[in-house]
């Protein structure tokens, strides 16, 4: 139900709003998995936060408060640990699209919420510690994503500004782990980003 409520968002902005304008934003995000879990006969699994560069391109639609925003994330690796014990190490990129609402005043402040979509794309997963050797798989997955922060332009600035945001996304990609077991992860990260961006 979820999902197509985001869906349904992410279609509903209307295609006469296309004489916006664009914004650039650069961002250092901190990316924290907020859950792990007991599996059993296995022991207690959880991935490790990780810190990496988060560029984003959003689209503010004319004469409206809405605006989309694309994070373009660097690749992110996360090492997963069963009961403390690093087994296995992935990479993977986390396109996520969400649709804004920007709540526009008088200062140079302008706080914004988004909800929209995010992916986990895996690749080169391997198996280290006690699992050294053997064959991982993870598969994509998408899920939800929301978005609250604000953006900051000092009175003297042209285009400039600064920014502060905070993302969940609700994400649990399957691993396997060949001929020992398969689960899904459930990562649910927490993303703080602080950055700078430029409006055109």
């Amino acid at each position: 139900m979820l999902k197509k409520l985001a869906l349904i968002a992410l279609m509903g902005i209307s295609a006469s709003t296309m004489a916006g304008g664009w914004q650039v934003k650069m961002g250092a995000s901190a990316i924290a998995p907020t859950s792990d879990f007991n599996l059993a006969g296995v022991g207690v699994v959880k991935a490790d936060s990780e810190l990496g560069f988060t560029p984003s391109i959003e689209y503010f639609f004319a004469d409206t408060p809405f605006s989309a925003e694309l994070l373009l994330a660097a690749p992110i690796s996360h090492d997963i640990a069963i009961d403390g014990v690093k087994a296995v190490k992935i990479k993977h990129l986390p396109p996520t699209l969400t649709v804004k609402y920007n709540f526009k005043n008088a200062t140079g402040f302008t706080p914004y919420v988004g909800i929209g979509g995010t992916a986990f794309i895996s690749w080169d997963e391997q198996s280290t510690g006690p699992l050294a050797g053997t064959e991982i798989k993870v598969k994509e997955e998408f899920g939800l994503a929301g978005q609250l922060g604000f953006n900051f332009q000092p009175a003297d600035a042209k285009n400039w500004g600064v920014f502060v945001d905070v993302r969940y996304a609700k994400i649990s990609p399957e691993v396997e782990v060949k001929g020992v077991t398969t689960f899904d992860l459930d990562i649910d990260p927490i993303i703080y980003t602080l950055g700078y961006s430029y409006k055109f």
